[in-house]
């Protein structure tokens, strides 16, 4: 895990450079607690991680570094939990979709861009234009419906 979290990491420093973007300690620093929590986390259980290795650190820190790794799409916002996640595909700017476990609190990115085409165009037909797509779908993972079974 730890070599993913590292490769996420310098993918996502590259791409700042590249875009002439900053990523500051903070920011890199918040987006390695994302990373490392593997699941929905809360700003202000980030704020507590922050704050034992930094000290002193406050609200506005951690959702001015969210707001900057959900702009260059490094981290995505689960809206029904107010939790953010890691983004799976650093490479290309899409929109996600959701699977949620409502029992472990597992989430699931799902990268499906004819989904967020045709409810762009099902919108459209009905007069809409989609100024945010946000889709999530809430069940019960295969791992939590095995251990209802066992």
């Amino acid at each position: 895990m730890a070599d993913a979290i590292a490769r996420s990491l310098a993918k996502a420093e590259a791409l700042c450079r590249g875009r002439g973007a900053a990523l500051t300690p903070i920011r890199r620093q918040v987006l390695e607690l994302v990373l490392k929590a593997g699941r929905p986390v809360g700003a202000y259980a980030l704020l507590g991680d922050l704050e034992r290795s930094l000290g002193k650190a406050m609200p506005p820190t951690v959702y001015r570094a969210l707001d900057f790794l959900m702009e260059q799409g490094f981290v995505h916002k689960i809206e029904s939990q107010n939790a953010f996640v890691a983004c799976l595909d650093l490479d290309h700017a899409h929109r996600s979709q959701f699977i949620l476990c409502t029992e472990c609190g597992r989430s699931v990115e799902l990268l499906d861009d004819s989904l967020s085409a045709s409810l762009d165009r099902r919108a459209a037909e009905l007069g809409f234009e989609v100024t945010q797509q946000i889709v999530e779908i809430r069940g019960i993972c295969p791992d939590c419906r095995a251990k209802a079974v066992a």
